[in-house]
Protein backbone atom coordinates (compact mmCIF):
# COMPACT_ATOMS: atom_id res chain seq x y z
CA UNK A 1 0.00 0.00 0.00
CA UNK A 2 1.51 3.67 -1.03
CA UNK A 3 0.95 6.43 1.32
CA UNK A 4 0.69 9.67 -0.59
CA UNK A 5 2.50 12.32 1.13
CA UNK A 6 0.22 14.99 2.41
CA UNK A 7 1.82 18.48 2.07
CA UNK A 8 1.83 20.89 4.97
CA UNK A 9 3.29 24.15 5.75
CA UNK A 10 4.78 26.27 9.18
CA UNK A 11 3.85 29.45 9.73
CA UNK A 12 4.15 31.54 12.93
CA UNK A 13 0.67 31.66 15.61
CA UNK A 14 -2.25 34.18 14.15
CA UNK A 15 -4.65 34.28 16.38
CA UNK A 16 -7.39 33.47 13.81
CA UNK A 17 -6.29 29.71 14.64
CA UNK A 18 -7.07 29.87 18.04
CA UNK A 19 -10.06 27.51 18.36
CA UNK A 20 -8.76 25.51 15.84
CA UNK A 21 -5.45 24.89 17.43
CA UNK A 22 -7.57 23.56 20.63
CA UNK A 23 -9.54 21.32 18.52
CA UNK A 24 -6.44 19.60 17.75
CA UNK A 25 -4.53 19.78 21.29
CA UNK A 26 -7.31 19.41 23.68
CA UNK A 27 -9.01 15.95 22.07
CA UNK A 28 -4.68 14.43 22.15
CA UNK A 29 -4.16 15.32 25.71
CA UNK A 30 -7.26 14.39 27.26
CA UNK A 31 -8.50 11.50 24.71
CA UNK A 32 -5.69 9.99 23.00
CA UNK A 33 -3.35 9.91 25.70
CA UNK A 34 -5.75 10.59 28.90
CA UNK A 35 -4.16 13.20 30.18
CA UNK A 36 -6.22 14.71 33.20
CA UNK A 37 -5.68 18.40 31.80
CA UNK A 38 -8.42 20.65 30.87
CA UNK A 39 -8.40 23.88 28.38
CA UNK A 40 -8.47 26.65 31.72
CA UNK A 41 -5.25 24.81 33.31
CA UNK A 42 -3.29 25.69 29.97
CA UNK A 43 -2.93 29.17 30.25
CA UNK A 44 -0.41 29.11 27.54
CA UNK A 45 -3.43 27.40 25.57
CA UNK A 46 -5.61 30.35 25.75
CA UNK A 47 -3.50 33.07 25.51
CA UNK A 48 -0.80 31.50 22.78
CA UNK A 49 0.05 34.97 21.80
CA UNK A 50 0.95 36.57 25.32
CA UNK A 51 2.51 33.16 26.28
CA UNK A 52 4.68 32.55 23.51
CA UNK A 53 5.13 35.49 21.26
CA UNK A 54 7.16 37.46 23.90
CA UNK A 55 10.48 38.15 24.30
CA UNK A 56 12.57 35.41 22.76
CA UNK A 57 9.20 33.21 22.79
CA UNK A 58 7.50 32.15 19.61
CA UNK A 59 4.64 29.85 18.66
CA UNK A 60 4.27 27.87 15.06
CA UNK A 61 1.70 25.70 13.95
CA UNK A 62 1.47 23.58 10.45
CA UNK A 63 -1.21 23.68 7.95
CA UNK A 64 -2.83 21.38 5.60
CA UNK A 65 -5.22 22.89 2.94
CA UNK A 66 -5.83 24.88 5.63
CA UNK A 67 -6.38 22.53 8.49
CA UNK A 68 -3.99 22.95 12.01
CA UNK A 69 -2.27 19.73 12.08
CA UNK A 70 0.40 20.38 13.90
CA UNK A 71 1.71 23.25 16.58
CA UNK A 72 4.69 24.04 18.58
CA UNK A 73 6.32 27.01 20.94
CA UNK A 74 8.74 28.08 22.32
CA UNK A 75 8.23 30.08 25.63
CA UNK A 76 11.16 32.59 26.73
CA UNK A 77 12.07 31.68 30.58
CA UNK A 78 15.44 34.31 30.41
CA UNK A 79 19.11 33.15 31.02
CA UNK A 80 19.12 32.28 27.18
CA UNK A 81 16.80 29.45 27.66
CA UNK A 82 13.42 28.37 26.32
CA UNK A 83 10.96 26.44 27.47
CA UNK A 84 9.23 23.70 24.48
CA UNK A 85 5.83 23.76 24.41
CA UNK A 86 2.74 22.52 23.18
CA UNK A 87 3.98 19.82 20.40
CA UNK A 88 1.35 17.99 19.18
CA UNK A 89 0.67 16.65 15.84
CA UNK A 90 -2.84 15.34 14.08
CA UNK A 91 -2.44 11.18 13.82
CA UNK A 92 -2.93 11.65 10.23
CA UNK A 93 -0.34 13.58 9.51
CA UNK A 94 2.49 11.82 12.33
CA UNK A 95 5.49 9.44 11.73
CA UNK A 96 8.80 10.05 10.08
CA UNK A 97 7.67 9.73 6.64
CA UNK A 98 4.70 12.80 7.29
CA UNK A 99 7.82 14.86 8.27
CA UNK A 100 5.04 17.49 10.13
CA UNK A 101 6.69 16.87 13.75
CA UNK A 102 10.23 17.37 12.10
CA UNK A 103 9.75 20.05 10.30
CA UNK A 104 7.93 21.76 13.67
CA UNK A 105 10.92 20.56 15.47
CA UNK A 106 13.74 22.56 13.09
CA UNK A 107 11.62 25.53 12.95
CA UNK A 108 11.74 26.17 16.36
CA UNK A 109 15.44 24.72 16.93
CA UNK A 110 16.52 27.19 13.91
CA UNK A 111 14.61 29.56 15.56
CA UNK A 112 16.79 29.29 18.83
CA UNK A 113 20.03 29.31 17.12
CA UNK A 114 19.02 32.70 15.44
CA UNK A 115 18.08 34.22 18.74
CA UNK A 116 21.33 32.56 20.21
CA UNK A 117 19.58 30.76 22.82
CA UNK A 118 21.82 28.23 24.35
CA UNK A 119 19.32 25.78 26.11
CA UNK A 120 15.86 24.16 25.46
CA UNK A 121 13.69 22.60 28.03
CA UNK A 122 10.80 20.80 28.15
CA UNK A 123 8.29 18.78 29.96
CA UNK A 124 6.14 15.71 29.08
CA UNK A 125 4.15 12.77 30.33
CA UNK A 126 4.99 9.17 31.07
CA UNK A 127 2.93 7.91 28.61
CA UNK A 128 4.00 9.82 25.19
CA UNK A 129 6.80 7.23 24.83
CA UNK A 130 6.39 8.22 20.75
CA UNK A 131 7.44 11.62 21.66
CA UNK A 132 10.34 10.63 24.50
CA UNK A 133 11.76 8.92 21.19
CA UNK A 134 11.29 11.54 19.09
CA UNK A 135 13.25 14.09 21.48
CA UNK A 136 15.74 12.19 22.28
CA UNK A 137 16.22 11.57 18.18
CA UNK A 138 16.25 15.21 17.69
CA UNK A 139 19.50 15.62 20.88
CA UNK A 140 17.22 16.15 23.89
CA UNK A 141 18.54 14.43 27.37
CA UNK A 142 16.58 13.41 30.23
CA UNK A 143 16.89 15.50 33.06
CA UNK A 144 15.51 15.17 36.72
CA UNK A 145 12.87 17.38 38.08
CA UNK A 146 14.89 18.78 40.23
CA UNK A 147 17.65 20.02 37.93
CA UNK A 148 15.39 22.27 35.99
CA UNK A 149 16.17 26.22 36.13
CA UNK A 150 13.74 27.84 38.62
CA UNK A 151 12.11 29.88 36.04
CA UNK A 152 10.70 26.54 34.08
CA UNK A 153 6.73 26.44 33.80
CA UNK A 154 6.04 23.04 35.43
CA UNK A 155 2.65 21.37 34.64
CA UNK A 156 1.30 19.29 37.12
CA UNK A 157 0.90 16.45 34.60
CA UNK A 158 4.56 16.48 33.45
CA UNK A 159 6.74 13.75 35.11
CA UNK A 160 9.31 13.78 32.40
CA UNK A 161 11.70 16.46 31.71
CA UNK A 162 14.36 16.90 28.84
CA UNK A 163 17.21 19.22 28.19
CA UNK A 164 18.96 20.33 24.91
CA UNK A 165 22.25 22.51 24.82
CA UNK A 166 22.31 23.98 21.64
CA UNK A 167 25.96 24.83 20.37
CA UNK A 168 26.53 28.66 20.03
CA UNK A 169 26.90 29.99 16.31
CA UNK A 170 30.27 30.28 14.96
CA UNK A 171 31.66 33.74 14.21
CA UNK A 172 32.84 33.12 11.29
CA UNK A 173 35.13 36.66 11.70
CA UNK A 174 37.22 35.68 14.05
CA UNK A 175 40.50 33.75 13.82
CA UNK A 176 41.79 30.98 15.05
Amino acid sequence: MQMTLKKFEIVEFDSRYQEAIERLVLPIQQVEFGVKITRDEQPDLTNIQSVFQTGNGNFWIALSNGKVVGTIGVVDIGDQMVALKKMFVDKEYRGKQAGVAQSLMDTAKRWCVEKNLCTVLLGTTAQMSAAHRFYEKNGFVEVAMDKLPSNFPIVHVDTKFYRLDLSPPQDSTIGP
